[in-house]
């Protein structure tokens, strides 16, 4: 049977890491390809943790989950990434309950991105969300949650000029070469890795750049072409890595590799390169900045780019905020009427009970009882308590879950969904 209510001794937490105060290299220890996502959902199965999702970019590493104990889900993290509990504990956050709520509300519209108004993330949900959701992990709360954050973030799309012109990590590389490249059209431009950045960055290189000599090269060539196919461009293979390199003048790295693929035992160079290093965990080696002639760039320095369209875009965030705002309210309304109704019920069917009994010791006592009258005003009395409490656990100050374990304990009442 799906779980679509939660035990109320569970809380719901976020932890995580993210550009923030987490290094790109720290990221990369904690960083979860689609094989590591898998393995967390699978271990949280076996350990009883019955809804959660996980995501992994570039820029953060999140776990978004119900737990007794936060530590729960940051041992996940810890289990199936090379990060530790001690490095964790250093640069990352965890948020519960309505914080939580609020935080995946910032990610998934931008506004928590590392450059302001990138839209890939939430994508990243939720894809998280539909394999959480084939695993067996994902509750009504999830689900409403994440389709939520959803429609927040096509409203702010839609509604405000926060996403004006390209936001993405793979426009600022793109943009990064224009403005140090000169004569980029007619410059080697080679891009190791056809990844979702990849693609991106391939993209808005043909549609900014005019430069129709791009070499792409992938592990897989079949993904390569495809993306060739679509701009005309030109597809080697990953053998022949180490003998284009010295032809660029400007090389992508874009993989998902967990350890460096480019160091400077591959870089037999004869001219300048710049080297963008887009990926997470880092794939160029530092030893490559021993070589002269050659410029590292990691994604981490791109993000401090800030141009006119970067900065008018601040002026969009209160409008942002309101939407989120509103869109968060109307969740948290649902949420606590999810939780709360169950306790009304429950609360109503054992006040009829009360009266029932008392009523018919009524009737035994008092000569001709009047039932009718009798029936009116304890109904109209059961309806004004049931309406008390209920305006009481819809007040925004109310702690939903404490209100109604103590409603469950005075009245002697077990409601039908924990």
């Amino acid at each position: 049977m799906e779980n679509n209510h939660v035990s109320k001794h569970q809380s719901f937490y976020a932890i995580g890491l993210s550009y923030r105060k987490a290094d790109a290299e720290i990221r990369g220890k904690f960083s979860l390809d689609n094989a590591g996502k898998t393995r967390v959902l699978l271990q949280a199965k076996e350990e009883g943790l019955s809804n959660l999702i996980v995501t992994s970019t570039c820029n953060r590493t999140e776990i978004y989950g119900f737990a007794q104990h936060p530590f729960q889900l940051i041992k996940l993290l810890c289990d199936n990434s090379r990060g530790t509990v001690e490095e964790f504990q250093r640069v990352a956050f965890v948020y519960k309950n309505t914080e939580a709520i609020s935080h995946i509300f910032r990610v998934g519209t931008g506004l928590d991105s590392q450059i302001l108004g990138d839209f890939e993330i939430i994508s990243q949900i939720k894809s998280s969300f539909i394999e959480s959701k084939s695993q067996g992990l994902a509750n009504a709360f999830l689900e409403r949650l994440v389709n939520s954050v959803i429609q927040a973030s096509k409203r702010i799309k839609n509604e405000t000029e926060i996403s004006s012109g390209a936001t993405s990590v793979s426009f600022a590389s793109v943009q990064y070469i224009m403005n140090n490249v000169p004569d980029i059209a007619n410059k080697n431009i080679l891009l190791f890795g056809t990844g979702k950045i990849g693609r991106n960055t391939c993209e808005n290189l043909v549609k900014h750049t005019k430069n129709d000599h791009i070499i792409l090269v992938n592990r897989t060539k079949d993904k390569a072409e495809k993306i060739a196919g679509k701009f005309n461009l030109i597809v080697k293979d990953y053998d022949v890595l180490p003998l284009e390199i010295p032809k660029a003048d400007v090389l992508i790295v874009a993989t998902g590799a967990q350890k460096p693929t480019i160091d400077k035992d591959i870089l037999a160079l004869h001219k300048p390169l710049l080297i963008l290093d887009l990926s997470i965990p880092k794939n160029v080696h530092d030893n490559v900045n021993e070589l002269e002639g050659v410029t590292v760039v990691h994604l981490d320095d791109l993000s401090k780019i800030t141009d006119v369209t970067l900065e008018n875009r601040k002026k969009h965030i209160p409008a942002a905020e309101a939407i989120i705002a509103e869109v968060k309210e109307e969740f948290i309304s649902w949420m606590n009427a999810r939780k709360f109704a169950p306790a009304i019920h429950a609360l109503k069917e054992k006040l009829n009970s009360i009266k029932e009994t008392e009523l018919n010791f009524q009737r035994k006592k008092i000569n001709n009882f009047d039932e009718e009258q009798a029936e009116i005003i304890s109904n109209r009395i059961i309806q004004k308590i049931t309406t008390h409490f209920a305006n009481h656990l819809k007040d925004n100050d109310t702690m939903v879950d404490e209100s109604i374990e103590w409603i469950e304990k005075v009245f002697r009442i077990e409601t039908a969904a924990k």
